[in-house]
């Protein structure tokens, strides 16, 4: 199968890329669940948890090699890579390692032992898994050619295929999205009215959206109170530790971005079965795969095109995956656009197929490119004139745009009124009356944050002298003084 078109293939080729990618739209803006060609396609497949609202569909672990989606060979290699780390290993522990039912990993063993690469040391009677393991000495010379190929170590990739499809199971247009579950999510922000009858049809397209409005009136608090909406209304996804494209391995579950929801080992069933025993025989998950909430990567001024690329490891002979494909599922947060080093334009240019397609062509070190998902909510945020940012052509591609704007004095007392609260301070009008008077009525804009910023400040002058938190004018006047740099 061909997987480096230069397009994506029409309805009628009859690959993957057809069924998964360009499945026709249809009512609400879900897309049907792809239907695989033939069943040599697909990877394990996906097994629905009915009854449970939010619950994506879990990725079933494979009963055979075929069913795995991975060539033979691939196996041969991390199981020599592992052997040849450790020494020797059971059966069933280098199944556990691999993160794949014994018997995938079993017809794996039976090769290397038929090509005299593996030695048996002991064994039990329930069979090959209680075997021990270890390299002959030709098993040793293959493992070091396998670590010249690629020194990657760890839990077996899924397929391509698998990826794609489990991703098409997940997207963020699946999420239910009502006032209700987004006014939740927003409980500690106070926002101007109508703002969340903008987010929400925002949330339920799955599409781009551009925040915009001067610095200091939650930009950046709004893109995160639609990933914790994500996190706690959007239900669990599946990310899988590596994948295999083109032959090559990319790693994508990412300790540091992603939350997991499950254990890293398998976990120790109770009763009379085994941890071990499970693994023998079919089991209803891929352990290939974490369950996560659903990510919020945010990035910054510190943005280039090189990090939305994959990143090759010369030494390992490895990828790992970019941010915005460690995104897929949830959200990916452009904080200070327009701030990169690189230009907006150039940054635009890099994403018009995938905001248009919702997938992203990336390329190998040998030049050869595939395709990837690109299904994450996409928040540009920016303090800069969107429309000098960028032309029309390019501000179409990003459906929603949503001012976040200057408070106006009920909404500032309100935000004062809330800071107060959440930090135990006795709120008076008498503060914020001041603060106009003496500042907001002479031209400087209030800002949202003015209200925790000068908080704060009074919280430290009162901490220093051993004093309670009383807003008097006086404390405010030396707050205001030190934070605005006014006489």
């Amino acid at each position: 199968m061909d997987r480096t078109p230069a397009r994506p293939a029409t309805r009628n080729s009859g690959d993957l890329y057809s069924q998964l990618f360009n499945a026709p739209a249809v009512p609400g803006g879900r897309r049907p669940d792809p239907q695989p060609t033939t069943q040599t396609h697909l990877n394990p497949g996906t097994a629905p948890t009915p009854g449970i609202p939010g619950q994506v569909a879990v990725p079933v672990a494979p009963v055979s090699l075929a069913a795995s989606g991975l060539p033979l060979m691939q196996i041969c290699h991390l199981v020599l890579k592992q052997l040849y780390l450790q020494g020797a290993a059971l059966g069933i522990d280098l199944a556990r390692q691999l993160r794949l039912p014994f018997p995938v990993v079993d017809e794996a063993l039976l090769f290397l032992k038929d090509e005299r690469l593996l030695e048996v040391s002991s064994g039990e009677l329930i069979g090959r898994p209680s075997y021990r393991f270890s390299l002959g000495e030709q098993g040793r010379v293959r493992a070091k050619d396998a670590f010249e190929q690629c020194r990657y170590v760890g839990p077996a990739p899924v397929s391509l295929e698998a990826y794609v499809r489990q991703c098409s199971l997940q997207t963020v247009t699946g999420v239910d999205c009502d006032a209700k579950s987004l006014t939740a999510a927003f409980h500690d922000l106070v926002m101007r009215p109508g703002l969340l009858n903008e987010l929400g049809p925002a949330v339920c397209s799955g599409r781009s959206i551009f925040i915009h409005g001067p610095p200091g009136n939650g930009k950046t608090l709004v893109a995160k109170g639609l990933g914790r909406f994500l996190n706690r209304f959007g239900g669990e996804i599946y990310v899988p530790y590596a994948l295999l494209a083109e032959n090559s391995i990319i790693t994508l579950f990412d300790p540091t971005l992603h939350t997991a929801t499950d254990t890293d080992e398998p976990a120790v069933p109770t009763g009379p079965v085994t941890e071990r025993s499970r693994l023998l025989n079919e089991n209803p998950i891929d352990l290939r795969w974490r369950k996560i909430r659903r990510p919020v990567i945010i990035t910054g001024g510190e943005l280039n095109l090189e990090m939305l690329d994959l990143r090759y490891s010369a030494t390992g002979n490895f990828y790992q995956a970019p941010l915005h494909i460690k995104a897929n599922g949830g959200v990916f947060l452009i904080d200070d656009f327009g701030r990169q080093i690189v230009s907006p334009r150039e940054l635009l240019n890099r994403w018009i197929v995938p905001l248009e397609e919702r997938i992203d062509y990336l390329s190998l070190a040998t030049g050869k490119k595939f395709a990837l998902p690109f299904e994450q909510l996409t928040i540009f945020s920016t303090n800069l004139d969107p429309r000098e940012l960028v032309d029309e052509a390019f501000l179409r591609r990003i459906r929603h745009k949503i001012a976040i704007d200057t408070p106006d004095r009920a909404l500032f007392t309100e935000i004062f009124r809330f800071s107060c609260q959440q930090r135990h301070i006795a709120f008076h009008q008498g503060a914020v009356d001041y603060l106009y008077t003496s500042y907001y009525d002479y031209g400087k804009p209030p800002r949202s944050s003015d209200a925790r910023d000068l908080l704060e400040i009074i919280q430290s002058i009162c901490r220093f002298r051993k004093q309670d938190v009383v807003l008097t004018e006086e404390l405010l006047a030396e707050a205001t003084h030190q934070f605005f740099c006014q006489t």
